[in-house]
């Protein structure tokens, strides 16, 4: 017969052995580490990008938001922002912290409105996913999920394609959830695709539980962040909200190289350079 202390032994070794490196470091559990990856490309106007700042600001400290968070199994997440443009481009606008009351999502959101954003050329979705995927290795928590949120108005047409970073993400067991932003006009208006909630159900989000929610007018942004924090916090959709659950049925195959394409094709239409 094995002794206990043998048996408790063997029992450690084969946990550790199942224990992410990722969680090797963390100091304290949390239901969720959250990644918020804002796009900032120039294809937003000034004013876009400071109702965008805003309306996280609202969100990340509204009460619903707050109650999601202490409902959880442990009643704190971890919480960080960066902004993201060409496949280069992470700022860092708040970095992790642990979100348990209020207060700290007054602090959190008060850091987010202190700073200024200064738009970037060119949007590497790919790019703002592998950033993220690098801020969730480095939480300094234990997490139970990890889910980067991404929000963007236009297509991956810089750095490597979306589909190879995605893969990536998801074999870390990361979930990836998306806010396309479908608003007309703006400076950009002509990397702009229809359907761009389906580019980033069928090419950007995966993962658990991953869903999309679009955003048409941007008077329905900052509900729509709050309503996407509930459910990335709370991990199950209210009813009857408006939700695209991502990958859930097999379909015809979709071109996730679009905004590559549209990007070669006004390049040579009018002679940019390369």
């Amino acid at each position: 017969m094995s002794k206990p202390g043998s048996l408790l032994g063997a029992l450690a070794a084969l946990v550790s052995v199942f224990v992410p490196a990722w969680q090797a470091s963390a100091e304290e559990y949390v239901d969720v580490a959250l990644v918020l990856a804002v796009d900032i490309s120039r294809s937003m106007s000034p004013e876009e990008l400071q109702i965008q700042r805003r309306g996280y600001a609202a969100a990340i400290s509204s009460p619903e938001v707050v109650r999601a968070i202490e409902l959880g199994a442990h009643g704190r997440i971890a919480l960080m922002m960066f902004e993201w443009a060409n496949e280069n481009h992470a700022r860092v606008i708040a970095d992790w912290a642990l979100i348990e009351t209020q207060d700290d999502a007054n602090r959190f959101a008060s850091v987010v409105m202190e700073d200024q954003t200064r738009a970037q050329n060119r949007t590497s979705i790919s790019g703002a996913i592998r950033h993220a995927a690098a801020f969730l290795n480095d939480v300094p928590f234990l997490a139970d999920r990890r889910v980067i949120d991404i929000s963007g108005d236009g297509p991956n047409n810089q750095g490597p394609p979306v589909l190879g970073a995605r893969a990536a993400a998801l074999e870390k067991g990361i979930t990836i959830n998306g806010l396309p932003l479908m608003t007309k006009g703006g400076v950009g208006f002509q990397f702009n695709i229809p359907d761009l909630d389906e580019y980033y159900r069928r090419c950007v989000t995966g993962g658990p539980g991953s869903f999309v929610i679009p955003v048409t007018n941007w008077d329905q942004f900052p509900d729509a962040v709050r309503r996407k924090l509930i459910l990335e916090i709370g991990y199950r959709p209210p009813e009857r909200e408006r939700v695209i659950r991502a990958q859930f049925r097999v379909e015809e195959p979709y071109d996730c190289l679009v905004g590559e394409k549209i990007w070669k094709r006004l390049r040579e239409q009018y002679y940019w350079d390369p």
